[in-house]
């Protein structure tokens, strides 16, 4: 039978494909925002139309840009990424997954990303006030395609 009810948001895995695999995920991500495709639409007509409108005609498409949070823990493998960038350019590109799992841990759907770099880290902010603030860092992914996948 077919489930009725919506997955919970809050149970994912995030897969970045670097030194570190999916097996040994070094913190988790709190936050994964901008999962997205978009097709830009054209608009055209004949001159000699019978009809006074135009068409719409699909053009290209484009992956929007993905944002992750998550707790500062002891790597350096996100800054990495971004200094692989910095330096190789294209052959930093990596294959990003992230992956929606039911409540018991199966994994459900998935969302890939293929031809990935990081186009933007953001440190943590600092405030001496104390209290249960959390050091959280931000990575923002640019992808050149999004595909989706049915896993359950």
């Amino acid at each position: 039978m077919a489930r009725t009810h919506p997955y919970p948001a809050f149970n994912f895995l995030v897969n970045l494909n670097g030194p570190v695999g999916p097996e040994e995920p070094l913190g988790g991500f709190s936050d994964v925002s901008g999962l997205g495709t978009e097709v830009t639409i054209a608009e055209y007509r004949n001159g000699n139309e019978k009809e006074n409108r135009t068409r719409k005609v699909a053009g290209i498409f484009k992956a929007s840009d993905v944002t992750l949070k998550r707790g500062v823990v002891d790597s350096a493998d996100l800054w990495a990424w971004v200094q692989d960038t910095r330096t190789k350019g294209p052959d930093a590109q990596r294959e990003v997954v992230i992956t929606l799992r039911d409540e018991a841990g199966k994994s459900i759907q998935a969302w890939k990303l293929r031809g990935v770099v990081p186009m933007k880290y953001t440190a943590p902010t600092f405030a001496a006030k104390g209290g249960g603030d959390l050091a959280l860092e931000e990575l923002t992914l640019s992808a050149e395609t999004i595909e989706f996948e049915k896993l359950g």
